[in-house]
């Protein structure tokens, strides 16, 4: 069984790699510049295309384990095929994987009713529509989601929701139709169990983007990150995820996965940073002398190499860990890798950056947006300093007396 597995992922590997080479990478400018026609009023048309090309070659929602919307792959066996897509900033989106659709997927296969599939589950699936996940809050420390003010109110037959949330990923899109909200129900219970995550349409009255929020000078249109104001949302009680008081676990469900295919992305992303770098310094001439030559420059692929492929075995192993123990037993190691990840990526980006000079930070190559994306994904799913509390917390605790 193990084999035949292999040999599937080894064929859909082969797929997706020629429809990169075929569509995806000679389709990266365009969309650079209908981005810039468009910008918030409307998606490039031709990331929709890709997408209707994507869907047609059945290469199409990929992820999803333990599903049988899904392709049917497990964590380890998507791995490698995230990490392809990864090396492309429009290539998940062309295969109806990226983020934060498919957290927001997994949530609602997850945990959602009957009627919240058909209602949202489904037309995600089918790329119709997107979604964004709506937690992090300008006014508290976001990285402990116990400090969450935004309230959840019983009123009626339904709910109120009230507050204010930003760096909303995907709520600035015009696709974008629901936010997966998560507040506080109860203010007076366990710490853990104060919070719940409900159903919010962009649609509903009281909903307000506020701006986008700008990183590194970027607003990212047409997918943005969000200041989104909450102003007496009143929903139904069936908008309700699992029930009230169970924000953290279905946000323990959802964001395993998420951080683990940031990761597998990040991993193809340096990969596609070192094949810049390598391709650049082979055919520079600086001093007499191609760059390539020189032993700063060779140390610096060395490295990356070596950084590059320690990372990936990493990822291979928490992805692993995922599907043999579960999500919640494999913490340690998801917290591993998102430490991992980010860092390696942001080095072997800088390191190539180095090497092409005044170009590598210019918009002529993918570089400074990698450097970018890299330095970001280290906030995106708690920060590096809650990570590695939460691995030291783990081990500190196989040695309890």
């Amino acid at each position: 069984m193990a084999s035949q597995q292999t040999s599937r992922v080894e064929r859909l590997l082969e797929r997706v790699a020629a429809f990169m080479d075929e569509n995806v990478y000679p389709a990266e400018a365009l969309y650079k510049e209908q981005v810039k026609e468009y910008g918030w009023t409307k998606a490039p048309p031709v990331i929709e295309e890709l997408k209707a090309k994507a869907q047609a070659q059945g290469l199409w929602n990929l992820f999803l384990p333990d599903s049988e919307r899904g392709y049917g792959l497990s964590n380890r066996d998507y791995a490698p095929l995230c990490e392809l897509m990864g090396q492309s900033p429009i290539a998940p989106e062309a295969f109806n994987c990226s983020a934060p659709d498919t957290g927001n997927m997994e949530v609602l296969e997850r945990y959602g009713t009957d009627e919240q599939k058909r209602e949202w589950l489904e037309p995600l699936l089918a790329g119709t529509i997107r979604s964004a996940f709506a937690m992090t809050e300008p006014d508290v420390a976001s990285s402990d989601a116990t400090n969450i003010r935004t309230r959840i109110e019983r009123h009626g037959n339904g709910y109120r929701v009230h507050g204010r949330k930003w760096f909303i990923s995907g709520a600035g899109d015009p696709r974008c139709r629901i936010l997966i909200v998560m507040g506080k129900t109860d203010p007076e219970a366990d710490r853990h169990s104060q919070q719940s995550m409900i159903l919010v349409p962009m649609d509903t009255p009281g909903v307000r983007v506020v701006r986008p929020m700008r990183v590194f000078g970027n607003d990212h249109a047409p997918h943005g990150h969000m200041e989104v104001d909450f102003d007496n949302v009143q929903v139904p009680a069936s908008n309700l995820l699992l029930g009230e008081g169970r924000g953290f676990e279905i946000a323990q469900g959802r964001l395993g996965p998420g951080r683990i295919h940031h990761c597998m992305r990040l991993i193809g992303l340096s990969e596609r940073c070192l094949a810049i770098m390598c391709r650049r310094v082979k055919e520079r001439v600086a001093f007499g002398r191609p760059l390539a030559s020189r032993d700063t420059i060779r140390a610096d692929i060395a490295n990356s190499r070596i950084e590059i492929d320690m990372a990936r075995h990493l990822v291979l192993h928490a992805a692993d860990m995922m599907d043999k123990v579960g999500n919640r037993e494999a913490r340690s190691e998801i917290s591993a890798i998102k430490v991992v990840a980010p860092n390696l990526c942001q080095r072997v980006a800088d390191r190539a950056i180095q090497a092409h000079g005044a170009m590598g930070i210019s918009q002529d190559t993918i570089l400074a947006d990698a450097w970018m994306y890299a330095r970001t994904v280290r906030f995106a799913d708690g920060p590096d300093e809650v990570h590695r509390a939460a691995i030291s917390r783990l081990e500190l605790s196989k040695h309890e007396t």
